[in-house]
């Protein structure tokens, strides 16, 4: 969770109990269980209002489709999969310039294009 291991954890409980004491710990953890209900609730709670401003065509909008790099993603991923669905033009592959010049003719030089 959030990169947060055993020992991280542990340390963070062992500082806990001595900044805030062992007697006040049990409530500064309700606390911190209610403030996370209360932003759940308001976040689902804006999720459900925004659906229900937008219409039924956005009924599966989920609060995570605003993200700008989630939104682009997406739309990669889906233009990719159309450009699957069509067959694959390939250009004929270019000769060298070697071959179109003659045994020990030079390239042409063009001075004002440099």
């Amino acid at each position: 969770m959030f990169g947060v291991g055993l020992p991280e954890f542990a340390l963070i409980a062992l500082v806990a109990v001595i900044v805030f004491g062992p007697d006040r710990l049990p409530e500064l953890a309700r606390q911190a269980g209610r403030f996370v209900r209360q932003v759940r609730n308001l976040a689902n709670n804006a999720q459900t209002q925004l659906r229900d401003e937008l219409g039924p065509e956005y009924a599966d909008l989920k609060l995570t489709d605003l993200d700008p790099r989630v939104a682009i993603r997406r739309h990669i991923l889906e233009a990719m999969d159309d450009d699957d669905d069509q067959p694959v033009q390939r250009r004929p592959a270019l000769e060298p310039a070697v071959d179109l010049l003659g045994p020990g003719e030079r390239p042409p030089f063009d001075g004002e294009a440099t």
